[in-house]
């Protein structure tokens, strides 16, 4: 990745994804390997008056160790200061950019998936907290890296594959473009102008139909569709994906049923999961299945009584720049936004205007997003006296 690309990637994080504030405190986390593009992030705060940017860097490969050799004591736990190092940042309402890249196919390739599906650290529901509540103005950007070149283009030398990589991560992120920031405001324009349009029809109900899926996902009657511009309880709009091209609202938990494949492999910190399959009945997913990765899915879906519900209903349209490239990022961050999908775990209760309704939003631990659309996959919004409303049909919006 050049210079330039990190510089203008590093500036779209801060200012237009974060959005940091003068005199915040910023928080960047990165696997090892990501060191240029946090330090140019560090730099693009403090241009930005930041008063202290915190980089943390993680290193799979030390998880790999306690995934081997540790006791199962070990499987799961975090120290009590890292949860309230997350309570304490919620407290000063910081800003964080997380770097994101598809992290080494070594880093879990042999290890038991019992014990890394179990490996859920509770700080990761202790941040979901500051996400759900508001409380922090964050960003997750894509970060291009060698081992992830590899993983996606391996059939190219990696100096080649690298390249092309970063060419692809500009041309979604749109910094192929004179104006980054205005090319991302029209696409969030249009993405508003859906959004709204899913809320005035009030469906009962989504249906997803095609290559193997019949799923119906209940709403929640006061649940409103949004995109990804989100605002803090204090006021700080920003916009937590970059890339993005989705809509999204929160389901009612109790009424999911029927069967979904998913479309795209899913990336569970290092391990893949591949022909995923799920039922659902009654809200609840009661089998998942998969060619490879489903005991680390499965261990995930047992965490808590809302992990195996949904909290989270997104739809994709053909008009955004990833699914046209074609290409299998193996990142969720991307992968996502190239087709419609659902997420295991907690609920954006954000979202939910009524009080009671806001009751029902499903709460875990978890938030795992995997990809349930394509263009061969018909969607339909269902009203409450079972009439249905085409909705995407062939990736194209039909309301």
């Amino acid at each position: 990745m050049d210079d330039l690309l990190t510089e203008r990637l590093a500036e779209l994080a801060v200012g237009f994804g974060a959005n940091v504030q003068a005199d915040q405190i910023v928080m960047v986390t990165a696997e090892l390997g990501r060191e240029p593009l946090a330090r140019a992030v560090a730099a693009a705060a403090y241009r930005a008056g930041a008063r202290y940017v915190d980089v943390t860097y993680t290193d799979a490969f030390v998880r790999r160790a306690k995934i081997e050799n540790a006791g199962d004591e070990a499987i799961g736990y975090a120290p009590p200061w890292h949860v309230e190092r997350m309570q304490q940042m919620g407290e000063q309402r910081v800003a964080v950019i997380s770097l994101e890249a598809a992290l080494d196919p070594a880093a879990t390739d042999g290890l038991d998936p019992v014990r890394l599906g179990a490996d859920q650290s509770p700080v990761r529901q202790a941040y979901l907290r500051l996400v759900m509540e508001r409380l922090i103005n964050w960003c997750i950007i894509a970060c291009p890296t060698p081992e992830w070149a590899a993983r996606v283009h391996p059939d190219l030398p990696v100096d080649r594959a690298f390249e092309l990589l970063s060419q692809e991560i500009a041309r979604v992120c749109r910094l192929d473009e004179d104006d980054p920031v205005a090319a991302w405001q029209t696409r969030f324009d249009r993405l508003t102008e859906i959004s709204e349009r899913l809320g005035e029809h009030r469906f009962e109900a989504v249906h997803f139909n095609g290559d193997g899926t019949d799923l119906t996902v209940g709403l929640l009657p006061s649940a409103e569709w949004a995109c990804a511009t989100f605002t803090t309880a204090d006021g700080i709009s920003h916009h937590p994906n970059l890339p993005t091209e989705e809509v999204f609202t929160t389901p009612d938990p109790s009424r999911t049923d029927g069967v979904v494949r998913a479309t795209k492999p899913l990336n569970i910190e290092g391990t893949l999961v591949t022909g995923l399959t799920v039922r659902f009945e009654g809200g609840r997913a009661v089998a998942i299945d998969a060619d490879g990765g489903a005991e680390v899915l499965r261990g995930r879906a047992s965490r808590d009584d809302g992990a195996s519900r949904l909290g989270e209903l997104a739809l994709v349209d053909g008009e955004g720049r990833i699914g046209a490239l074609d290409t299998v990022f193996y990142s969720t961050l991307i992968d996502e936004n190239a087709a419609s999908h659902i997420a295991l775990g907690s609920g954006l209760g954000y979202l939910v205007k009524d009080e009671r309704d806001k009751q029902q939003v499903n709460s875990s631990s978890i938030h795992i997003d995997f990809m349930i659309g394509s263009p061969e996959i018909d969607v339909d919004g269902v009203n409450a006296d079972g009439t249905r409303v085409p909705v995407l049909r062939g990736g194209e919006w039909q309301i």
